[in-house]
Protein backbone atom coordinates (compact mmCIF):
# COMPACT_ATOMS: atom_id res chain seq x y z
CA UNK A 1 0.00 0.00 0.00
CA UNK A 2 1.19 3.52 -0.80
CA UNK A 3 2.30 5.31 2.35
CA UNK A 4 1.50 8.92 3.24
CA UNK A 5 3.77 11.25 5.18
CA UNK A 6 3.59 14.85 6.41
CA UNK A 7 6.26 17.08 4.86
CA UNK A 8 4.92 20.57 5.66
CA UNK A 9 3.01 22.25 8.49
CA UNK A 10 1.31 25.65 8.53
CA UNK A 11 -0.79 27.12 11.36
CA UNK A 12 -2.80 30.26 12.06
CA UNK A 13 -4.11 30.08 15.62
CA UNK A 14 -5.05 32.29 18.56
CA UNK A 15 -1.86 33.63 20.06
CA UNK A 16 0.20 32.19 17.20
CA UNK A 17 0.46 33.79 13.77
CA UNK A 18 2.53 30.90 12.41
CA UNK A 19 3.74 27.40 13.20
CA UNK A 20 6.50 28.43 15.63
CA UNK A 21 4.42 30.95 17.59
CA UNK A 22 1.62 28.40 17.87
CA UNK A 23 4.02 25.74 19.16
CA UNK A 24 5.54 28.04 21.78
CA UNK A 25 2.07 29.08 22.93
CA UNK A 26 0.77 25.54 23.50
CA UNK A 27 4.02 24.25 25.04
CA UNK A 28 4.03 27.13 27.52
CA UNK A 29 0.36 26.46 28.33
CA UNK A 30 -0.53 30.14 27.98
CA UNK A 31 -4.22 30.52 27.04
CA UNK A 32 -5.02 32.97 24.23
CA UNK A 33 -8.55 33.72 25.43
CA UNK A 34 -9.93 37.24 25.85
CA UNK A 35 -13.18 39.23 25.67
CA UNK A 36 -14.60 39.15 22.15
CA UNK A 37 -13.42 42.11 20.05
CA UNK A 38 -14.96 41.12 16.69
CA UNK A 39 -18.36 42.58 17.66
CA UNK A 40 -20.26 43.86 20.68
CA UNK A 41 -20.80 40.69 22.70
CA UNK A 42 -22.36 42.37 25.74
CA UNK A 43 -25.87 40.91 25.15
CA UNK A 44 -24.60 37.32 25.09
CA UNK A 45 -24.20 34.70 27.79
CA UNK A 46 -20.65 33.80 26.71
CA UNK A 47 -18.65 36.91 25.86
CA UNK A 48 -15.13 35.53 25.51
CA UNK A 49 -13.28 33.70 22.73
CA UNK A 50 -9.85 32.71 21.47
CA UNK A 51 -9.37 35.18 18.60
CA UNK A 52 -6.57 35.32 16.04
CA UNK A 53 -4.60 38.54 15.57
CA UNK A 54 -4.64 38.24 11.81
CA UNK A 55 -3.63 40.75 9.13
CA UNK A 56 -4.01 39.11 5.71
CA UNK A 57 -1.48 41.49 4.15
CA UNK A 58 1.22 40.04 6.43
CA UNK A 59 0.66 36.68 4.74
CA UNK A 60 0.94 38.04 1.22
CA UNK A 61 -2.78 38.10 0.42
CA UNK A 62 -3.58 40.75 -2.15
CA UNK A 63 -6.38 43.32 -1.73
CA UNK A 64 -8.35 41.46 -4.40
CA UNK A 65 -8.02 38.16 -2.54
CA UNK A 66 -9.09 39.80 0.69
CA UNK A 67 -12.08 41.43 -1.00
CA UNK A 68 -13.48 38.22 -2.45
CA UNK A 69 -12.79 35.81 0.42
CA UNK A 70 -14.16 35.24 3.88
CA UNK A 71 -11.89 35.22 6.91
CA UNK A 72 -11.92 31.40 7.04
CA UNK A 73 -10.61 31.23 3.46
CA UNK A 74 -7.90 33.76 4.31
CA UNK A 75 -6.84 31.61 7.27
CA UNK A 76 -6.63 28.59 4.96
CA UNK A 77 -4.62 30.45 2.33
CA UNK A 78 -2.15 31.76 4.92
CA UNK A 79 -1.58 28.40 6.65
CA UNK A 80 -1.40 26.54 3.32
CA UNK A 81 1.26 28.95 2.06
CA UNK A 82 3.32 28.34 5.19
CA UNK A 83 2.92 24.57 4.84
CA UNK A 84 3.86 24.49 1.15
CA UNK A 85 6.91 26.67 1.82
CA UNK A 86 7.86 24.49 4.78
CA UNK A 87 7.69 21.42 2.53
CA UNK A 88 9.82 23.09 -0.13
CA UNK A 89 7.16 22.08 -2.62
CA UNK A 90 6.98 23.29 -6.21
CA UNK A 91 3.53 22.31 -7.48
CA UNK A 92 3.35 23.93 -10.90
CA UNK A 93 4.83 21.25 -13.18
CA UNK A 94 2.94 18.32 -11.66
CA UNK A 95 -0.31 19.95 -10.63
CA UNK A 96 -2.36 17.09 -12.03
CA UNK A 97 -0.98 14.95 -9.16
CA UNK A 98 -1.62 17.57 -6.46
CA UNK A 99 -4.96 17.67 -4.65
CA UNK A 100 -6.71 19.73 -1.98
CA UNK A 101 -8.72 18.45 0.98
CA UNK A 102 -10.04 21.20 3.22
CA UNK A 103 -12.35 20.88 6.21
CA UNK A 104 -14.75 23.48 7.62
CA UNK A 105 -17.75 23.27 9.92
CA UNK A 106 -19.43 26.62 9.32
CA UNK A 107 -17.76 28.05 6.20
CA UNK A 108 -18.10 31.75 5.42
CA UNK A 109 -20.43 32.56 8.30
CA UNK A 110 -18.90 36.01 8.84
CA UNK A 111 -19.52 37.19 5.28
CA UNK A 112 -22.98 35.63 5.07
CA UNK A 113 -24.08 37.26 8.31
CA UNK A 114 -22.58 40.63 7.46
CA UNK A 115 -24.16 40.65 4.01
CA UNK A 116 -27.57 39.63 5.34
CA UNK A 117 -27.45 42.66 7.62
CA UNK A 118 -26.84 44.82 4.54
CA UNK A 119 -29.41 43.35 2.11
CA UNK A 120 -32.13 43.18 4.79
CA UNK A 121 -31.48 46.71 6.08
CA UNK A 122 -30.46 45.28 9.47
CA UNK A 123 -33.32 42.79 9.44
CA UNK A 124 -36.04 45.34 8.76
CA UNK A 125 -36.95 43.95 5.32
CA UNK A 126 -38.30 40.46 4.77
CA UNK A 127 -37.73 40.84 1.02
CA UNK A 128 -34.04 41.52 0.81
CA UNK A 129 -32.55 43.81 -1.84
CA UNK A 130 -29.90 41.88 -3.75
CA UNK A 131 -28.62 45.02 -5.45
CA UNK A 132 -26.88 45.97 -2.20
CA UNK A 133 -25.03 42.66 -1.89
CA UNK A 134 -21.30 42.31 -2.52
CA UNK A 135 -20.43 40.81 -5.93
CA UNK A 136 -18.75 37.79 -4.34
CA UNK A 137 -21.67 36.73 -2.15
CA UNK A 138 -22.12 33.43 -3.98
CA UNK A 139 -18.54 32.46 -3.12
CA UNK A 140 -19.43 32.94 0.53
CA UNK A 141 -22.50 30.74 0.17
CA UNK A 142 -20.62 27.64 -1.06
CA UNK A 143 -17.90 26.22 1.25
CA UNK A 144 -16.24 24.69 -1.83
CA UNK A 145 -14.89 28.16 -2.64
CA UNK A 146 -12.15 27.56 -0.06
CA UNK A 147 -10.86 24.45 -1.83
CA UNK A 148 -11.14 26.26 -5.17
CA UNK A 149 -9.04 29.17 -3.86
CA UNK A 150 -6.30 26.82 -2.65
CA UNK A 151 -6.35 24.82 -5.87
CA UNK A 152 -5.98 28.01 -7.91
CA UNK A 153 -3.27 29.42 -5.66
CA UNK A 154 -1.07 26.31 -5.90
CA UNK A 155 -2.01 24.96 -9.31
CA UNK A 156 -3.53 21.79 -7.84
CA UNK A 157 -5.44 19.97 -10.56
CA UNK A 158 -6.22 16.63 -8.90
CA UNK A 159 -9.28 16.28 -6.70
CA UNK A 160 -10.23 19.36 -4.65
CA UNK A 161 -12.72 18.64 -1.87
CA UNK A 162 -14.33 20.27 1.15
CA UNK A 163 -15.09 18.00 4.10
CA UNK A 164 -17.74 19.22 6.53
CA UNK A 165 -18.37 16.87 9.44
CA UNK A 166 -18.71 19.38 12.24
CA UNK A 167 -15.95 19.36 14.81
CA UNK A 168 -14.20 16.34 13.28
CA UNK A 169 -13.78 18.05 9.89
CA UNK A 170 -10.09 18.74 10.53
CA UNK A 171 -9.23 15.10 11.16
CA UNK A 172 -11.53 13.84 8.42
CA UNK A 173 -10.01 16.15 5.79
CA UNK A 174 -6.56 14.71 6.48
CA UNK A 175 -8.11 11.25 6.46
CA UNK A 176 -9.50 11.98 2.99
CA UNK A 177 -6.03 13.07 1.89
CA UNK A 178 -4.64 9.77 3.17
CA UNK A 179 -7.17 7.86 1.05
CA UNK A 180 -6.30 9.91 -2.06
CA UNK A 181 -2.65 8.97 -1.61
CA UNK A 182 -3.40 5.31 -0.91
CA UNK A 183 -5.72 5.06 -3.93
CA UNK A 184 -3.10 6.61 -6.24
CA UNK A 185 -5.35 9.59 -7.01
CA UNK A 186 -2.63 12.05 -6.02
CA UNK A 187 1.02 12.19 -4.94
CA UNK A 188 0.59 15.37 -2.85
CA UNK A 189 -2.49 16.68 -1.03
CA UNK A 190 -2.71 20.09 0.62
CA UNK A 191 -4.91 19.07 3.54
CA UNK A 192 -6.29 20.69 6.65
CA UNK A 193 -9.17 22.77 7.94
CA UNK A 194 -10.21 26.33 8.67
CA UNK A 195 -13.02 28.05 10.53
CA UNK A 196 -13.77 31.63 11.60
CA UNK A 197 -16.95 31.19 13.65
CA UNK A 198 -16.70 34.14 16.06
CA UNK A 199 -19.88 35.85 14.85
CA UNK A 200 -23.10 36.93 16.59
CA UNK A 201 -25.14 34.08 15.11
CA UNK A 202 -22.61 31.39 16.09
CA UNK A 203 -22.24 32.74 19.62
CA UNK A 204 -26.05 32.86 19.92
CA UNK A 205 -26.35 29.25 18.73
CA UNK A 206 -24.02 27.94 21.42
CA UNK A 207 -25.58 30.21 24.02
CA UNK A 208 -28.94 28.63 23.21
CA UNK A 209 -27.72 25.14 24.14
CA UNK A 210 -25.44 26.42 26.93
CA UNK A 211 -22.41 24.69 25.46
CA UNK A 212 -19.99 27.61 25.83
CA UNK A 213 -18.70 28.91 29.13
CA UNK A 214 -20.27 31.89 30.95
CA UNK A 215 -17.03 32.41 32.92
CA UNK A 216 -16.43 35.83 31.41
CA UNK A 217 -14.66 37.46 34.35
CA UNK A 218 -11.39 35.50 33.98
CA UNK A 219 -10.99 34.65 30.29
CA UNK A 220 -7.55 33.04 30.58
CA UNK A 221 -8.89 30.52 33.10
CA UNK A 222 -12.18 29.76 31.34
CA UNK A 223 -11.12 26.83 29.13
CA UNK A 224 -10.70 23.96 31.60
CA UNK A 225 -10.79 20.51 29.97
CA UNK A 226 -11.09 17.61 32.44
CA UNK A 227 -11.24 20.02 35.39
CA UNK A 228 -14.04 19.83 37.94
CA UNK A 229 -14.54 23.63 37.70
CA UNK A 230 -15.20 23.68 33.94
CA UNK A 231 -18.40 25.34 32.72
CA UNK A 232 -18.31 24.76 28.95
CA UNK A 233 -16.00 25.28 26.03
CA UNK A 234 -14.43 28.50 24.73
CA UNK A 235 -15.10 29.33 21.08
CA UNK A 236 -12.02 29.81 18.92
CA UNK A 237 -10.95 30.29 15.31
CA UNK A 238 -7.98 29.47 13.09
CA UNK A 239 -6.60 27.00 10.59
CA UNK A 240 -3.92 24.38 10.07
CA UNK A 241 -2.81 22.89 6.78
CA UNK A 242 -0.45 19.95 6.26
CA UNK A 243 1.32 18.84 3.12
CA UNK A 244 0.47 15.14 2.88
CA UNK A 245 2.75 13.37 0.43
CA UNK A 246 3.34 9.86 -0.88
CA UNK A 247 6.50 8.56 0.78
CA UNK A 248 8.50 7.69 -2.34
CA UNK A 249 7.58 11.01 -3.91
CA UNK A 250 8.83 12.83 -0.81
CA UNK A 251 12.04 10.75 -0.71
CA UNK A 252 12.75 11.40 -4.39
CA UNK A 253 12.87 15.15 -3.85
CA UNK A 254 14.71 14.89 -0.52
CA UNK A 255 11.87 16.29 1.57
CA UNK A 256 12.06 16.49 5.35
CA UNK A 257 9.42 14.19 6.89
CA UNK A 258 7.66 15.08 10.14
CA UNK A 259 5.79 11.81 10.50
CA UNK A 260 3.78 9.14 8.73
CA UNK A 261 -0.01 8.86 8.82
CA UNK A 262 -0.36 5.42 10.33
CA UNK A 263 -4.12 5.04 10.55
CA UNK A 264 -7.43 6.85 10.34
CA UNK A 265 -10.97 5.81 11.23
CA UNK A 266 -14.34 7.53 11.70
CA UNK A 267 -17.65 6.47 13.17
CA UNK A 268 -21.12 7.95 13.75
CA UNK A 269 -23.05 7.22 16.92
CA UNK A 270 -26.53 7.50 15.35
CA UNK A 271 -27.74 8.62 18.74
CA UNK A 272 -28.36 12.34 19.25
CA UNK A 273 -27.44 15.67 17.65
CA UNK A 274 -25.56 16.92 20.70
CA UNK A 275 -25.72 14.00 23.15
CA UNK A 276 -23.08 11.30 23.61
CA UNK A 277 -23.37 7.74 24.85
CA UNK A 278 -21.57 7.62 28.20
CA UNK A 279 -19.68 4.41 27.38
CA UNK A 280 -17.70 6.05 24.54
CA UNK A 281 -18.29 3.02 22.32
CA UNK A 282 -18.10 4.66 18.89
CA UNK A 283 -15.09 6.83 19.66
CA UNK A 284 -13.40 3.84 21.24
CA UNK A 285 -14.12 1.79 18.13
CA UNK A 286 -12.61 4.50 15.89
CA UNK A 287 -9.49 4.62 18.07
CA UNK A 288 -9.13 0.84 17.95
CA UNK A 289 -9.53 0.80 14.18
CA UNK A 290 -6.92 3.54 13.69
CA UNK A 291 -4.47 1.61 15.89
CA UNK A 292 -5.07 -1.60 13.94
CA UNK A 293 -4.36 0.18 10.66
CA UNK A 294 -1.13 1.52 12.16
CA UNK A 295 -0.31 -2.00 13.45
CA UNK A 296 0.17 -0.67 16.97
CA UNK A 297 -0.51 -2.07 20.39
CA UNK A 298 -1.99 0.48 22.82
CA UNK A 299 1.19 0.30 24.92
CA UNK A 300 3.16 1.80 22.03
CA UNK A 301 1.33 5.14 22.08
CA UNK A 302 3.49 7.95 23.39
CA UNK A 303 0.93 10.74 23.37
CA UNK A 304 -2.78 11.38 22.85
CA UNK A 305 -4.05 14.79 21.70
CA UNK A 306 -7.50 14.76 23.26
CA UNK A 307 -10.65 16.35 21.94
CA UNK A 308 -10.91 17.77 25.46
CA UNK A 309 -13.52 20.43 24.82
CA UNK A 310 -14.16 21.28 28.47
CA UNK A 311 -17.76 20.10 28.79
CA UNK A 312 -18.70 17.53 31.42
CA UNK A 313 -20.40 15.26 28.90
CA UNK A 314 -17.55 15.22 26.39
CA UNK A 315 -14.71 14.87 28.88
CA UNK A 316 -16.28 11.88 30.60
CA UNK A 317 -17.32 10.28 27.32
CA UNK A 318 -13.77 10.65 26.00
CA UNK A 319 -12.23 9.21 29.16
CA UNK A 320 -14.50 6.18 28.82
CA UNK A 321 -13.50 5.78 25.16
CA UNK A 322 -9.78 5.71 25.99
CA UNK A 323 -10.30 3.11 28.69
CA UNK A 324 -12.45 1.05 26.33
CA UNK A 325 -9.97 1.18 23.41
CA UNK A 326 -6.65 1.07 25.24
CA UNK A 327 -7.39 -1.05 28.28
CA UNK A 328 -4.77 -0.81 31.02
CA UNK A 329 -2.50 1.24 28.74
CA UNK A 330 -4.92 4.16 29.02
CA UNK A 331 -3.70 4.95 32.53
CA UNK A 332 -0.06 5.04 31.41
CA UNK A 333 -0.43 7.18 28.28
CA UNK A 334 0.12 10.96 28.49
CA UNK A 335 -2.89 12.89 27.21
CA UNK A 336 -3.53 16.62 26.86
CA UNK A 337 -5.98 19.10 25.37
CA UNK A 338 -4.61 22.15 23.57
CA UNK A 339 -8.14 23.60 23.53
CA UNK A 340 -7.23 24.83 26.99
CA UNK A 341 -4.91 27.27 25.18
CA UNK A 342 -6.40 27.97 21.73
CA UNK A 343 -10.09 27.30 22.35
CA UNK A 344 -12.39 25.25 20.15
CA UNK A 345 -12.30 26.40 16.53
CA UNK A 346 -15.00 23.92 15.47
CA UNK A 347 -14.02 22.27 12.16
CA UNK A 348 -10.48 23.66 12.21
CA UNK A 349 -9.42 22.29 15.57
CA UNK A 350 -8.83 18.72 14.39
CA UNK A 351 -6.19 19.86 11.91
CA UNK A 352 -4.67 22.21 14.48
CA UNK A 353 -4.39 19.27 16.88
CA UNK A 354 -2.84 17.09 14.15
CA UNK A 355 -0.28 19.84 13.55
CA UNK A 356 0.48 19.70 17.28
CA UNK A 357 0.95 15.92 17.03
CA UNK A 358 3.40 16.27 14.13
CA UNK A 359 5.42 18.87 16.04
CA UNK A 360 5.31 16.82 19.25
CA UNK A 361 6.81 13.82 17.45
CA UNK A 362 9.50 15.95 15.82
CA UNK A 363 10.44 17.88 18.97
CA UNK A 364 9.86 15.37 21.74
CA UNK A 365 7.58 17.51 23.87
CA UNK A 366 4.07 16.84 25.20
CA UNK A 367 2.05 20.08 25.45
CA UNK A 368 0.18 20.49 28.74
CA UNK A 369 -3.50 20.92 29.56
CA UNK A 370 -3.69 24.47 30.89
CA UNK A 371 -5.96 25.34 33.84
CA UNK A 372 -6.19 21.72 35.01
CA UNK A 373 -5.88 22.40 38.74
CA UNK A 374 -8.72 20.30 40.22
CA UNK A 375 -9.29 17.21 38.06
CA UNK A 376 -12.75 15.74 37.67
CA UNK A 377 -12.61 12.45 39.65
CA UNK A 378 -14.32 10.71 36.73
CA UNK A 379 -11.56 11.89 34.37
CA UNK A 380 -8.83 9.94 36.11
CA UNK A 381 -6.25 9.50 33.34
CA UNK A 382 -2.93 11.31 32.88
CA UNK A 383 -4.11 14.58 31.34
CA UNK A 384 -0.71 16.34 31.68
CA UNK A 385 -1.75 19.23 33.93
CA UNK A 386 -0.18 22.69 33.57
CA UNK A 387 3.39 21.82 32.57
CA UNK A 388 4.81 20.38 29.34
CA UNK A 389 6.93 17.21 29.43
CA UNK A 390 9.90 16.13 27.39
CA UNK A 391 9.47 12.63 26.00
CA UNK A 392 10.35 10.62 22.94
CA UNK A 393 7.13 10.14 21.00
CA UNK A 394 7.13 7.53 18.27
CA UNK A 395 3.35 7.32 17.92
CA UNK A 396 0.71 9.98 18.65
CA UNK A 397 -3.07 9.63 18.50
CA UNK A 398 -5.60 12.41 18.08
CA UNK A 399 -9.29 11.88 18.80
CA UNK A 400 -12.20 14.09 17.78
CA UNK A 401 -15.89 14.21 18.66
CA UNK A 402 -18.46 16.39 16.95
CA UNK A 403 -22.09 17.41 17.26
CA UNK A 404 -24.16 15.14 15.08
CA UNK A 405 -22.47 12.05 16.48
CA UNK A 406 -19.22 12.22 14.50
CA UNK A 407 -16.27 10.37 16.06
CA UNK A 408 -12.81 10.27 14.44
CA UNK A 409 -9.30 9.14 15.31
CA UNK A 410 -5.93 9.41 13.57
CA UNK A 411 -2.46 8.06 14.32
CA UNK A 412 0.76 9.87 13.39
CA UNK A 413 4.00 7.86 13.69
CA UNK A 414 7.69 8.58 13.46
CA UNK A 415 8.82 7.30 10.07
CA UNK A 416 10.03 3.73 10.60
CA UNK A 417 13.07 4.23 8.38
CA UNK A 418 14.13 7.26 10.43
CA UNK A 419 13.43 5.52 13.73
Amino acid sequence: MRRAVVTGVGVVAPGGRNREEFWQRIVNGKPAVRPITAFDASPYRSRIAAECDFDPAEYGLTPREVRRTDRFVQFAMASATEAVNDAGLETGDEGERVGVSLGSAVGASITLEDEYVVVSDRGRRWQVDHSHAMPFLYQALVPSSAAAELAGRFGARAQATVVSTGCTSGIDSIGHALRLIQDDEADVVIAGASDAPITPITVACFDAIRATTPANDRPEEASRPFDSQRRGFVLGEGAAVLVVEELEHAAARGARVYCEIGGYAARANGYHMTGLRPDGAELGDAIGDALRQARLNPEELGYISAHGSGTVQNDRHETAAYKRALGQAAARTPISSIKSVVGHSLGAIGSIEMAACALAIERGVIPPTANLTSPDPECDLDYTPLVAREARIDHALSAGSGFGGFQSAMVFSRLREAA
